[in-house]
């Protein structure tokens, strides 16, 4: 399967990545909970995953830091709802609003999005 680039729009929000889908799936994580898009702190575009920013931006990746922890920075792909970073941490892998379940695995990558460290 040949990788192409698309950008989709999800709540009013453009998600840019590897073959994304209208609830944020892309290539590389595309399970029925994989429905979240992240802005990315060095661009301000949303991506569905670190990998489709490493094959579509032209810049390193940057972390959201702490005190921007209250910025939204998460796209719900179930609903168009954005979150901040906090309570996306906080969620208990659910969007609040419309209930659909994350990837719970998500967790294994946060400190590739946000400064998690103590």
């Amino acid at each position: 399967m040949t990788q192409r680039e698309v950008s989709v729009t999800v709540g009013g929000e453009t998600v840019r990545g590897v073959e994304v889908d209208h609830e944020t799936r892309c290539i590389h994580y595309d399970g029925p909970r994989d429905v979240v898009a992240l802005q990315f702190a060095c661009c301000g575009a949303y991506y569905p995953c670190f990998r489709c920013h490493e094959a579509v931006a032209d810049h390193d990746i940057e972390r959201w830091p702490r005190d921007a922890f209250d910025e939204a920075a998460v796209l719900c792909g179930a609903c168009g709802t954005t979150l901040s970073v906090r309570a996306y941490l906080y969620c208990d892998d659910a969007c609040p609003h419309c209930g659909a379940a994350f990837n719970p695995g998500c967790a294994n990558h946060y400190d590739r999005y946000f400064d998690i460290t103590e």
